[in-house]
């Protein structure tokens, strides 16, 4: 009488003997004795049965040079673009194919771009408090790109951070005291006020290209001062911030609409591949 091992053995090597394969679409399948499981034969041959792969880059011209050549002709398999303006992101996927010939989408190109220099250091200090010399030293860094003024007057950039780094602070106090038959009463005012000795600068227009593929953008900072403690602490806040921003994200678009918007359709929003 055999066993179950003998029969499994007597099954494997039939299988074996009979060299069954299967050809799929796009893939060589093989069926070996291992409890006569399907086996990916890719690995062994020449090519890849299909391509697939992702590329991540911050440049743009390198972004669309790969997408005009990776798109078109027999190797079209359905390519579709998402841009995700919160992240300053697109996503071309080669290969996401129909609703009815789905694709596998897994051959990828990915574009963040990257914030410029100035601008990373400008929204680093945003909204943050900073000692006279932090901000001084900000300023004095990015000069190049600064504008500033009191109210309607444009100060020299050099004699607003000199009035910046020569704040003081003027504190003046007065004493109240009054005694009746039937009460005491007693108050005290102090005034507090930041002064400089030169023209102290209210607000600043700081100039770059958000990233490089837009054009150069001017960004109104309004100072700050705030004056309860012994030394003043400075703070720039980003007047429209929010608005600017979406600004940004639409020229991002409006960009690479003009790249790569002929050569496959463009959604607006982040894709995810289901199981």
């Amino acid at each position: 009488m055999l066993t179950k091992d003998t029969l499994d053995t007597l099954n494997a090597q039939a299988v074996a003997a009979a060299k069954v394969s299967i050809e799929t679409s796009g893939h060589t399948l093989a069926v070996v004795p291992d409890n006569c499981n399907l086996r990916n034969l890719e690995e062994f041959q020449s090519h890849r049965d299909r391509f697939r792969g992702s590329l991540h880059t911050h440049s743009l011209k390198a972004f669309a040079a790969y997408v005009e050549r990776h798109i078109g002709g027999e190797d079209d398999k359905g390519a579709s673009g998402f841009v995700d303006q919160d992240a300053m992101r697109a996503i071309v996927i080669f290969n996401l194919g129909t609703p009815d010939e789905a694709g596998h989408g897994d051959d990828r190109a990915t574009l963040t771009l990257k914030p410029t220099a100035a601008y990373k250091a400008l929204t680093e200090v945003i909204g943050r408090s900073m000692s006279q010399q932090q901000l001084a030293e900000f300023l004095e860094d990015w000069a190049p790109h600064i504008i500033a003024s009191a109210g309607e007057q444009q100060l020299n950039t050099l004699a607003a951070i000199n009035a910046v780094r020569r704040m003081q602070i003027k504190s003046t106090s007065e004493l109240n005291s009054e005694v009746g038959d039937l009460n005491n009463r007693r108050s005290a005012m102090e005034e507090i006020e930041a002064r400089s000795l030169e023209t102290l600068p209210t607000t600043f227009v700081f100039s770059t290209k958000p990233y490089d593929p837009l054009e150069v953008a001017a960004i109104t900072l309004r100072l700050s001062v705030i004056t309860s403690d012994k030394a003043p602490v400075l703070k720039l806040r980003w007047v429209g911030q929010e608005a600017q921003q979406e600004a940004f994200a639409e020229e991002f678009q409006q960009v690479l609409e003009g790249e790569i918007g002929g050569l496959l359709p463009l959604t607006i929003g982040t894709y995810s591949q289901g199981n």
